[in-house]
């Protein structure tokens, strides 16, 4: 092993050129996702689902990895109770037959060293579509409290709600959603 790590070193080979995958898992207290539409054109709406959970894959080294997240449909937050209520009935999320929303990916593109776009299948209502998330940020550093390395990233993706049963006074009240993510993840 000796030999084989001195040739490498005399070859100009770092031994990061040969990374594994890490398996990063989200902070519960700074992971969560939301979604912004158009209300009667008067102005953005943004509300947001306080309880997500993310696990990522990611190999740099590689320019490969995958995501899974899972938003809790329950945990909605439009800032009124009476109004979470609403978007939790069968003309919107329908939460009593379906508790969740997941994005599963198939593939991660990047850009130089980092995800750039995330290609996989999102499934609300117990419907499945391909979307894309484009990647706004992403970064992983040392944690300066966990003292383990982490991972944060933001992704948005644009949906038509319509396409996941979820259409309801569309289209005035807007059937294009911006759903985003936010996650922090430790490493496993």
């Amino acid at each position: 092993m000796k030999k084989i790590f001195a040739l490498l070193v005399a070859a100009g080979i770092s031994m990061s050129a040969f990374a594994a995958p890490e398996t990063f898992t989200s902070d519960a207290n700074h992971t969560f996702s939301s979604f912004s539409y158009s209300h009667f054109g008067y102005s953005i709406q943004t509300s947001r689902f306080n309880t997500t959970t993310a696990k990522f894959t990611v190999d740099r080294a590689a320019k490969t990895g995958s995501v899974e997240a899972t938003i809790d449909t329950k945990s909605v937050d439009t800032g009124s109770k009476l109004f979470d209520g609403h978007i939790q009935g069968e003309d919107f999320l329908d939460t009593g037959k379906f508790p969740t929303i997941t994005y599963k990916s198939t593939k991660v593109n990047f850009k130089g060293d980092v995800p750039a776009t995330i290609d996989g299948n999102l499934t609300i209502k117990g419907i499945t579509k391909p979307v894309t998330l484009t990647v706004t940020h992403f970064q992983c550093a040392d944690h300066p409290m966990m003292k383990k390395l982490a991972c944060g990233a933001n992704a948005t993706a644009k949906i038509k709600r319509t396409e996941f049963n979820a259409g309801k006074y569309a289209p005035n009240v807007g059937d294009e959603v911006t759903l985003t993510l936010a996650i922090e993840a430790i490493k496993e």
